[in-house]
This record gives C-alpha cells, sequence and structure tokens, in this order.
C-alpha cells in the first residue's frame, strides 16, 4: 500500500472511530441503546455450496415502508439506518438442511456464511432456507432467516446495476438524488418504465438476476423492499460498505463482484445492464475483455448529456471489436427490441414491455 494510501487508512479510521463514539454517546444520552438483531441478505449458491451475507446491529425500530408514509416519516427511518449501530464481533450459528457452521462478524457486524454441500439442494425451488442464530451477546439472542437463490436450469444470467437503471435516483444531481433518497420510500420512489416486465422476461423460467450497487448496505432494507413492491424480479443484491475503513472505488466494488459471479457460475453467458450515469460502460468493458465469450449483451440506459454520449459510444465501438454488442437505449422498449432479435427474451414478451414502456 502506498504511503499516501496508508494515510487516508488512518484519516478514516480516526473518522470513522469519532463517528462511532458520537453515535453511542448520542444513544447513550437519549435511552436509544437497543436489543441486537441480525439482518441477513439474499445470498447465492450453487448445487455445491451456499453463500450468504448478514449483520448484526442494535435493533433500528423500523416497519415496513408504506405508501401513505409521509416525507418525515421516510427522513426519520433514513435517519435510523444510518444511526444503527454495529455489533462487532458477534458469534452466529447458520443453519440450513440439517448442516450448522458457526461465523463470526467482523468489526462492523457483517458476517459471511457458507456452506459446502453434501449433496445439491432440492430442485423443487430456487430459494432455500438459511436460519442464523446469534449467540451468547449479553445474555441476548435473535434469529433471523435467509434465504440463497440457486439457479437450476438457468440459460443465461443477467447483472444489473440499481441506481438510474432499474430505480429512477437522478445520480447525475446531486441535490435531486439527496431529496429521492432522503424524502421517499419503496413505495414512492419508482422504476424507470418498462422495466418490471423487462426483467421477468430476462428471468424467464429460471434465469437469476443479480443487482450490484455502490449504495451502501444501510439500505439494503429499502432496496428489497423496493423490488418487492414494484414487482422487479427478486435476486441478490451486492451492495457497498460505506465505512471510511472501505476505500475501494465504486470501479473496484463492482468488478469484483461481476468477476465473483462469473467464475461462481462458469457455464453461464450473463448479459449485462447499466446506466451511462458512472462508470458501467468503462466497468462492462472491462469485463468483456477479460471473459471472452461470457458476455451475451450490454445495455446501457441513457441518463446522460450528449458530450458523455459520446464516450460511452466510443466504448461501445470498442466492446463492439471484442465480439460483444453494448446498447446505448434511451428507454427500456429498445433494449427489449434487441434482447428478443438475439434470443434472449420470448418475442412474445415485446408486446407488454412496449405498453409498460409508455
Amino acid at each position: 500500500m502506498s504511503g499516501w494510501s496508508e494515510e487516508a487508512v488512518a484519516v478514516g479510521r480516526a473518522i470513522e472511530e469519532r463517528f462511532d463514539r458520537f453515535k453511542a454517546e448520542l444513544r447513550r444520552r437519549y435511552g436509544w441503546v437497543a436489543p441486537p438483531e441480525v439482518v441477513t441478505y439474499r445470498g447465492h449458491g450453487t448445487r455445491e455450496a451456499l453463500f450468504m451475507k448478514g449483520r448484526v446491529l442494535e435493533s433500528k425500530g423500523l416497519t415496513r415502508s408504506r405508501a401513505t408514509d409521509t416525507a418525515r416519516t421516510n427522513l426519520r427511518n433514513m435517519a435510523r439506518r444510518f444511526l444503527s449501530a454495529e455489533v462487532p464481533f458477534a458469534r452466529l450459528r447458520a443453519a440450513h438442511a440439517g448442516q450448522e457452521v458457526s461465523v463470526v462478524a467482523d468489526e462492523e457486524g457483517f458476517f459471511d456464511v457458507r456452506f459446502d454441500l453434501a449433496e445439491p439442494p432440492g430442485a423443487e425451488t430456487a430459494w432455500h432456507p438459511v436460519e442464523v442464530e446469534l449467540l451468547g451477546y449479553d445474555g441476548a439472542r435473535a434469529r433471523a432467516k435467509g434465504s440463497v437463490l440457486v439457479p437450476d436450469g438457468a440459460r443465461l444470467g443477467v447483472i444489473s446495476d440499481l441506481d438510474d437503471t432499474v430505480i429512477q435516483t437522478g445520480v447525475t444531481s446531486l441535490l435531486k438524488m439527496l431529496r429521492t433518497a432522503l424524502l421517499n420510500n419503496a413505495h414512492t420512489r419508482l422504476p424507470f418504465e418498462g422495466v418490471t416486465h423487462f426483467y421477468r422476461a430476462l428471468q424467464g423460467e429460471a434465469n437469476p438476476i443479480f443487482y450490484v450497487s455502490s449504495s451502501p448496505w444501510n439500505l439494503y432494507d429499502l432496496l428489497e423492499d423496493f423490488l418487492d413492491v414494484h414487482d422487479v424480479p427478486a435476486g441478490p443484491l451486492f451492495l457497498k460498505d460505506w465505512s471510511p475503513m472501505v476505500l475501494t472505488s465504486h470501479e473496484q466494488h463492482k468488478l469484483g463482484v461481476i468477476r465473483t459471479l462469473l467464475s461462481t457460475y462458469p457455464n453461464l453467458p450473463f448479459v449485462l445492464v447499466g446506466d451511462s450515469g458512472e462508470e458501467d460502460p468503462e466497468i462492462y468493458r472491462t469485463i468483456v475483455r477479460e471473459h471472452p465469450g461470457r458476455i451475451a449483451a450490454v445495455y446501457i440506459r441513457d441518463v446522460t448529456t450528449t458530450e458523455r454520449d459520446y464516450v460511452v459510444q466510443a466504448i461501445a465501438r470498442q466492446v463492439r471489436s471484442l465480439g460483444v454488442e453494448m446498447l446505448l437505449v434511451p428507454n427500456t422498449a429498445a433494449a427489449a427490441e434487441h434482447a428478443a432479435s438475439r434470443g434472449l427474451i420470448s418475442p412474445e414478451a415485446l408486446p407488454g414491455i412496449r405498453r409498460a414502456s409508455g
């Protein structure tokens, strides 16, 4: 690690420690110390192994969002998400189909569970249950149920961004993005027109969809609720720890997750979906270069200015020279038209996608 990187880590550590002390003082002063809870995140797996992530936190007191919630309620819930306190180094036991593993959370309360399977999970469902129990935390006990997606019979996989790809966020405008994030909830935040129908068509009978975003894990419940409320296909979410201790960039985070997924499912071709607002075109170009023959198509939603469009079109030409089409599309229907022409979705789905796309 270079000198400046070491200095940045040291500064980040100091900031985080001060912020944690500040949160702890607030909780003590106002009686906000809460019992621990176990949060599980949708996992993924194969016929040989299951992978699931989770976190141990002091209970945030959140309730499932409603369409009638006021902006004030949404703002309060958002504050609770970010002011919640992690439970570091907690001990947990996870169980699946009679098999148990023990894990220990890290200093941020995150834990990773892996089951190496003696036999493949049943094919009657794509989602498989995992139960997690907190052990011996000042006498407190907490349990949670998680689920792990194991694709069976899939012919392709989908890796999608979320912000400004699925969810209308406005990441190209800081003020708009903050207003949307702070004052809305899963009901009042909106998907792009046609996304639900297009993603349902891509999913087909058994194709897995993975969502990769640089949003913080603090927003997991909001994003999971969003997908459920708007009937967007469920899939594992890979978010980012926004701790000052973790200095990985948006690009590094996404590349790492996508590389892991391609390695985990070596026999699946993948469709990549993103937007022009950040680094998705550049990231997907790298993936196409590194993994020849693995990417079926790349769809980039156009959410930026003409100047950025020129850059994306240049990247698309480079990707095309590698044998993969990257399309900069104005709407969902345009991506669906191409996907149908390439046999990635059923042509029968097109009328519904066109109608939903407006």
